[in-house]
């Protein structure tokens, strides 16, 4: 690695399914999530969280507390003394919460870090174990925003938004921005044309954010997207293409008339179905074999959701199989299932002056030094694949030049001389509440970080 470039890893990972099976998915999540970490060893680790506490918030909520103290007291995370943890987890705040979390891992070889104070329009040095979960609505270095319901009328109102960053890394300034669009609901819905109604809506909700970035009051800087786009195929031309010169059989209901079932029948054989179609279903003949084997190469072509926003983001080269729906049991390694047309939902996208951050010489060999693939092809990990992005930073042309606008380092007492703990303290009101939640951060040298959480009404 040249000198002066700063290995990244960006890991984007819908993990609602496996807070469901918190004894064998979670567990599995977090070995196969620490391994990659072990084999890539980035001195920036950031991972993007959808669906935070699951399908099932109320329930499952109460796992990811022991999902986080887990990979902060890891034996592959013990370098990584500087740690940001912001969990929207307050799901009884409607109209703010987005189960997204953002997770932030700095190795202790990476000294000159800093992170946005979005209210202060300032950086600020980062150092320490903070971990903000709950209501975070103001926690100062994070900007989160959930879509407003009547911009989506025709959407149910869910857990989708985004939650923002702003870095400076040795004085290269950046975004990292997780985001969660609208899902298909329907089948049915999703063949009737492209860009079929939800892809209609994810795009002008991408659309939205974008726009609000290039017009808010801050600095417009390099910035990547990692989350759970939702991006599906063009679910008609698939179907074409799997169903040539075969004619569906409509199955409707008796009441109202209303299609409930497709069946595509081998003209030869009609005993053999080659495609069930329902509101939830999606079950091909050899769904393994057509979807996940060579990478669902073949799949491409259909993947078009990206279209509308290439004069403005970027992607590497997508050389792994689509990343959703895996079963969410233990036998779900390499098997979708027969739910959804198997689609690249979970994706990394920087914008055109982020490229000019990331070190991609091509070498004799043709190779790129940029991993774009999935976590755990071989392992269960839930419906969504984790999808990572491993790079190296390189200083961006404007930092080269000058680095006049940038805030200085503010010096700290450094209290590992002392042997004394450095104590970090995080206030979360409840919303429309008397509540108020204080995490104590106490970090002996030496030791992993002990949070204490302190609730008063």
């Amino acid at each position: 690695m040249e000198e002066g470039l700063i290995p990244m890893m960006l890991v984007t990972a819908n993990v609602g399914s496996i807070f469901e099976d918190p004894n064998n998915l979670l567990k599995l999540w977090v070995k196969e999530f620490l391994l990659t970490v072990k084999r890539f060893q980035p001195k920036f680790l950031a991972l993007h969280c959808q669906e935070v506490g699951g399908k099932n918030y109320e329930e499952s909520m109460r796992h990811v507390e022991d999902f986080v103290r887990t990979l902060m007291a890891s034996e592959e995370l013990m370098a990584y003394d500087q740690v940001r943890v912001f969990l929207d987890e307050d799901f009884t705040c409607t109209e703010k919460f987005t189960a997204l979390g953002n997770l932030y891992f700095i190795h202790n070889s990476l000294k000159n870090v800093q992170i946005w104070d979005f209210h202060d329009h300032t950086f600020i040095p980062f150092v320490g174990k903070e971990v903000h979960s709950g209501n975070i609505e103001k926690v100062p270095t994070k900007e989160k925003d959930k879509f407003p319901q009547d911009f989506f009328p025709e959407c149910k109102w869910s857990r989708k938004g985004f939650m923002r960053t702003r870095w400076c890394v040795n004085g290269t300034v950046f975004d990292l921005i997780n985001i969660h669009l609208f899902h298909d609901a329907s089948n049915f819905i999703s063949m009737e044309t492209f860009p079929s109604s939800y892809s209609q809506n994810r795009q002008r909700a991408l659309e939205q954010t974008l726009k609000r970035f290039h017009s808010d009051d801050y600095d417009k800087v390099p910035f990547i997207m990692f989350g759970d786009f939702n991006f599906r195929l063009d679910t008609k031309a698939v179907i074409q293409r799997l169903t040539e010169r075969v004619t569906p059989i409509h199955i409707k209901n008796s009441k109202n008339g209303e299609v409930v079932k497709m069946l595509y029948r081998d003209p030869v054989n009609e005993n053999r179905v080659v495609l069930t179609l329902e509101k939830k279903v999606f079950d091909l003949e050899n769904h393994e074999e057509t979807f996940f084997k060579n990478n669902g190469k073949w799949l491409r072509e259909f993947d078009k959701e990206m279209e509308a926003f290439q004069d403005r983001l970027f992607e590497f080269d997508i050389n792994f199989p689509p990343s959703y729906p895996f079963r969410e049991d233990m036998q779900g390694a390499t098997s979708y299932m027969r739910t959804r047309c198997p689609s690249w939902c979970d994706r990394v996208l920087l914008n055109r002056s982020a490229q000019a951050l990331i070190h991609n010489p091509v070498g004799d060999d043709k190779r790129s030094p940029v991993t774009y693939q999935l976590i755990g092809t071989n392992v269960s990990m839930g419906d969504h694949k984790p999808v990572l992005l491993w790079f190296q930073l390189q200083p961006s042309p404007e930092n080269e030049r000058s680095n006049d606008h940038l805030p200085s380092q503010v010096p700290l007492l450094d209290t590992s001389r002392f042997g004394l703990p450095r104590v970090g303290l995080t206030m979360s009101p409840g919303p429309d509440s008397g509540t108020v939640t204080r995490y104590i951060h106490v970090k002996y040298p030496g030791s992993p970080v002990q949070i204490f959480r302190e609730t008063t009404v």
